[in-house]
């Protein structure tokens, strides 16, 4: 059965206040502000739909999600909700789009890895998810960082209860990266710096894969060998250039969109 969502108001105000005196806790804040902002900017976005989410450090059971109806470029750090995985809204104004909180919860539940969950029909990766076939071909260097990590996901309609963000859970197993099928992406990381590297990274991916069949021309896939080697030699680097890229965009935020931050 679904969860009824409930306000701040149901919460616990003393955790609320608690949460807003944690560092940490603002700092997850301002990444996932930063990342929600970026992907705006790089038209990753769609309306007020789609959805961030992290696990906050030292709080179990509790998220950060973007609230439902604002879009990604009117998000700020502090406008971010605060969720329980039960459904409460511990902290923050609204209340996160009914999908958002079905996937998002159940993954962080069933996947703890999963630190960092990131929800996006951004458009080269979506229109690889609607083709037959394998997603990705391997055949560009950038989507061999995503080699073995891959899982696709059959549609079943909106994801309204318990039990649909359950399946999108278990069909990604110890997937990092989902294609759901006739939908979109979702990109799951240890930390934000990691999702936001590697939605980058899968849209910029997608969108060469897709001009590279625009030509008509039978693209070249990189032999399985080489593809595993390469995917090793990135993935050893990957969490330093995360972290450089996340700083990348608060540096660029800071000049451009810098009341992300309030």
């Amino acid at each position: 059965m679904a969860h009824q969502l409930s306000s701040k108001a149901a919460g616990d105000a003393g955790m609320a206040a608690a949460l807003r005196n944690d560092p940490a806790v603002r700092q997850a804040r301002i990444d996932l502000a930063a990342c929600l902002r970026m992907a705006a900017r790089l038209g990753m976005a769609e309306g007020i739909c789609n959805h961030f989410s992290a696990t906050l450090p030292g709080h179990p059971g509790l998220f950060l999600v973007n609230p439902l109806g604002l879009a990604f470029c009117e998000v700020t750090a502090s406008r971010l909700l605060v969720c329980h995985v039960d459904g409460r809204v511990v902290d923050g104004d609204g209340e996160p789009e009914a999908t958002a909180f079905f996937i998002h919860a159940r993954l962080h539940m069933r996947k703890p890895a999963a630190v960092a969950a990131f929800h996006t029909h951004m458009p080269n990766a979506t229109a690889l998810a609607m083709v037959d076939g394998e997603p990705l071909v391997w055949a560009g260097q950038t989507a061999l960082k995503f080699y073995g990590r891959v899982a696709t996901v059959p549609f079943n309609g909106l994801a309204l209860d318990e039990l649909e963000g359950d399946r999108i859970a278990d069909a990604m197993g110890n997937a990092d990266i989902a294609f759901l099928r006739n939908h979109g992406v979702m990109v799951t990381a240890p930390n934000i710096a990691q999702a936001w590297d590697d939605l980058y990274y899968l849209e910029r991916a997608a969108e060469v894969q897709v001009r590279a069949h625009g030509t008509g021309r039978k693209l070249l896939p990189v032999p399985a060998d080489v593809a595993a080697l390469c995917a090793r030699q990135m993935r050893d680097g990957d969490p330093e250039s995360a972290r450089l890229h996340l700083a990348s965009i608060h540096r660029q935020l800071a000049r451009l969109e810098p009341d992300y931050l309030d």
